[in-house]
């Protein structure tokens, strides 16, 4: 299956709860509020960032950013970016247009870089990054305007 993106966003009323039991943590990335970008995730990531790890304010947050929270699931504990944090990375994934991200758009530096999963095809792009970049952007701003946190995890 592989390394896996998802996110669920977290209405403020249920928040303390989260972070008061981080043990029920991974039941929450099912059902209603969740986004799975697939295997994207690191794509999108170094296109947003142009690193492979590295986590920057705004945009570069999206993915790998926020707090550690709850058990280590094989790919490092889950991570919550708060309500205000939310805000700041959905203002900032407002201003990036597919179009630049596709001027980053290069599969062998990709490869060079080690993005996962490591083989991208020239045609990636259009197909498979650049509808998951869409779908991440609303799934941010929809967490934003309703003022709610964000839980994020490699599964």
């Amino acid at each position: 299956m592989g390394m896996i993106f998802v996110g669920r966003r977290v209405p403020a009323a249920d928040l303390q709860a989260v972070l008061d039991d981080p043990e029920a943590i991974d039941a929450l990335f099912e059902g209603d509020d969740v986004i799975d970008l697939d295997k994207s995730w690191h794509g999108i990531h170094y296109l947003l960032t142009g690193t492979a790890w590295e986590i920057t304010e705004g945009a570069g947050s999206a993915i790998l950013g926020g707090t550690e929270v709850g058990d280590d699931n094989g790919y490092g504990p889950p991570r919550l970016l708060q309500p205000g944090e939310v805000k700041t990375v959905a203002a900032a994934l407002e201003t990036v247009r597919p179009a630049s991200l596709r001027a980053r758009w290069d599969p062998a530096a990709l490869a060079e870089a080690e993005i996962y999963p490591q083989y991208w095809d020239p045609t990636d792009f259009d197909s498979y990054l650049e509808p998951n970049f869409t779908a991440l952007r609303d799934f941010y701003r929809t967490a934003a305007a309703r003022d709610q946190a964000v839980l994020l995890a490699i599964v």
